[in-house]
């Protein structure tokens, strides 16, 4: 939604386009089709030149919290920009709950929140002006907004620091003032890159209850993590990609059974479909 870092518009230039972005593009938020999957990604094909960076299909089911993990360069990244819209894909198809996001994509957007791996935030402004701003992106009734807003900053413990400038905030104080800002419009698909990355023991284990909470109320979580630990505990679901393709996929208990040892840690599973020599890192 902006931020307050070099080559970021100003809070002024920034609500006058997002005032404008509003009025003009936002439509009533979609709820996307009834039983569809959460993402549906078919021959998703991306390249910077060469090699190809992407080429896979991936499904993502309804009500599942989706672990994505891969060696460094592995396309994790990519795959996610183009699911929620911000790099167009090459060739293939992208579905949110049944809306296709190519041909779409604002209606796409409304039901999907993004959280890259480094918050961006207008610093000069409290979490609750921050959030206010957000909430008037997405046309949110100001009472409803408000309330809401309320609701994330005492559920993530910020609500002593509502009327604080973000700009004094730690990383992990800003990464949850960003996932407030992502959460406000309450998404049906949430994807969040390296949500943990820079947090202490105590914000991290805010941050997984959270993620495990939106899935009991029904959302869907797709998140990269080069802690593989975090993945084993929390994942339904966990897909291995190398070199933009998918390695394998399936519960901890499938890809268990697949490589023939049901005592295997996800930690070593991930060494031997990688080939990987060391801890994998973020691409």
């Amino acid at each position: 939604m902006g931020g307050s870092t070099v080559g970021c518009p100003s809070f002024r230039g920034g609500l006058l386009a997002a005032k404008s972005m509003a009025m003009t593009q936002i439509p009533i938020r979609n709820e996307g089709a009834p039983g569809a999957p959460a993402l549906e990604i078919k021959g998703l094909n991306k390249s910077f030149g060469k090699p190809v960076i992407v080429d896979l299909d991936l499904d993502v089911k309804a009500g599942e919290l989706y672990a994505l993990l891969g060696p460094h360069g592995a396309g994790k990244t990519t795959t996610l920009r183009m699911a929620v819209g911000l790099t167009r894909p090459d060739s293939g198809s992208i579905r949110i709950f049944g809306v296709d996001a190519l041909a779409d994509p604002t209606a796409a957007k409304t039901i999907t929140a993004w959280l890259p791996d480094e918050p961006m935030l207008y610093d000069k402004l409290t979490p609750l002006e921050y959030l206010s701003f957000v909430a008037g992106l997405w046309r949110i009734d100001p009472a409803e907004g408000a309330a809401e807003a309320e609701r994330l900053l005492r559920w993530l413990e910020l609500w002593d620091e509502r009327a604080t400038r973000c700009e004094g905030f730690s990383r992990g104080m800003k990464q949850k003032v960003a996932l407030a800002g992502a959460l406000i419009h309450k998404p049906r698909l949430l994807v969040l890159d390296e949500p943990l990355t820079g947090l202490d023991a105590a914000m991290a284990r805010s941050v997984k209850d959270m993620l495990q909470a939106q899935v009991r109320a029904g959302a869907s979580v797709i998140i990269t993590t080069h802690i593989l630990e975090v993945a084993e505990r929390l994942a339904d679901r966990i897909g291995i990609i190398q070199h933009g393709r998918l390695l394998a996929e399936g519960t901890l208990g499938e890809l268990r059974e697949r490589a023939g040892d049901a005592q295997l840690t996800l930690e070593q599973l991930f060494l031997d479909l990688t080939g990987s020599r060391h801890e994998p890192a973020e691409a």
